[in-house]
């Protein structure tokens, strides 16, 4: 699940507390790194658990509402189509997603209001009541109802963030990414699913680790080298002038770009534009792009750079 644009976007984040810090210790900086990314994994099975316990939350109402049918002798029968979902049930009875859970010390129960609050947006939305009105009964359907819940109501969701950010801080940044692949989970699962489908792996592979320390011990260990070649692109500006952040996302790209072959050029660059897009100002995007393209054609032509 881990991949190399959550590893780029937590290595600015752990380089820009390491000099704001005035840290000397790249060993403490290689550990933080190591916990932020292995929370960003916990908060992705985290966003997976709280789609359980929305249907727990789901079959409460309905034996409370069918207690309460019961009393006033209402006699027609209240639908159980959305916690009899087929796709939820292969989710709550995962191996892999008990494990996580059993380990853990929080748990969604803890946040009943929240949790509820959310379920009442869910029973009010359109494709809810879509869903539950249908003649359909397919497994597609099931699977497609609760996709539909974590892309509009789960993703962008204000009130979890706020929630999120008090349970852990290092979930701040990661949500975004982490919400695709929770929809690629989803996706993966299909009707013969059982209680061992594999949910994704915390890293794909080690390489993806081993590029993340790497590449953080290259870009802290050759700073001085980095920073020489951003000041000879700023035609006499003191690169102590260039944003803090700025420096960083420079420093990082430059490091991956050379000492990381085989990674393209354009891809390196494209990557760090978007992350300066996102943390840095408005003009930032442009100025990384001109900087570590111009730095890369001199190292090309000076045949100090060589690209698989």
């Amino acid at each position: 699940m881990i991949n190399r644009e959550l590893i780029r976007l937590k290595l600015v984040q752990i380089a820009y507390s390491y000099y704001q810090s005035g840290s000397k210790n790249p060993a403490a900086a290689e550990k933080e790194l190591l916990l932020s990314l292995s929370r960003a994994y916990a908060l992705y099975n985290t966003m997976l658990l709280l789609m359980v316990e929305l249907n727990r939350m789901a079959l409460r109402t309905l034996e409370m509402r069918q207690s309460r049918a019961k009393r006033l002798g209402q006699k027609d029968a209240l639908s159980t189509k959305f916690v009899d979902n087929r796709f939820m049930l292969q989710l709550e009875s995962n191996k892999q997603l008990q494990e996580f859970r059993d380990n853990q010390h929080f748990d969604w129960a803890d946040q009943e209001e929240f949790v509820r609050s959310l379920y009442t947006k869910i029973e009010e939305s359109d494709f809810y009541k879509m869903y539950m009105d249908s003649d359909k009964d397919s497994y597609d359907e099931d699977r497609e109802i609760w996709r539909l819940i974590y892309r509009h109501l789960i993703c962008n969701n204000e009130e979890l963030d706020a929630v999120l950010e008090e349970m852990d801080l290092y979930w701040n940044d990661d949500k975004v990414i982490v919400d695709t692949f929770v929809l690629k989970t989803i996706n993966r699962f299909t009707a013969d699913s059982t209680d061992d489908q594999p949910l994704m792996p915390e890293y794909r592979d080690s390489s993806d680790q081993e590029f993340a320390i790497r590449l953080l011990q290259k870009a802290i260990a050759n700073k001085d080298y980095y920073y020489d070649l951003i000041a000879s692109t700023t035609r006499k500006w003191d690169i102590k002038r260039v944003a803090l952040m700025d420096r960083i996302i420079l420093q990082l790209a430059l490091a991956e770009i050379i000492s990381f072959p085989g990674i393209p050029v354009s891809v390196s660059i494209n990557e760090y534009v978007e992350i300066a897009k996102m943390y840095s100002t408005s003009k930032s995007g442009k100025y990384i792009n001109a900087t570590l393209d111009n730095i890369a054609k001199r190292l090309i032509e000076e045949n100090k750079l060589i690209k698989e």
